[in-house]
């Protein structure tokens, strides 16, 4: 019987071993992923601040525009 025990542990620690070995390559992806994410949101946030500068100084041009 206990020779059956060590077996189970053993397939126990096995599997174990294998669902940790997973989730690492899981959390080495979703870090990556993240990392791309960060990068495409500080693209898009820097995008955003160019388009509003150049939509406040339209503005201010239609506004000189106006008063003349």
């Amino acid at each position: 019987m206990e020779n059956q025990d060590l077996k189970n542990l053993e397939n126990r620690i096995d599997k174990l071993l294998d669902t940790c070995q997973r989730l690492k390559k899981e959390n080495s992806a979703l870090k990556s992923e993240r990392d791309n994410l960060n990068q495409e949101h500080a693209k898009l946030t820097e995008k955003t601040r160019i388009a509003r500068e150049r939509i406040e100084t339209m503005i201010g041009r239609l506004k000189v525009l106006e008063r003349s």
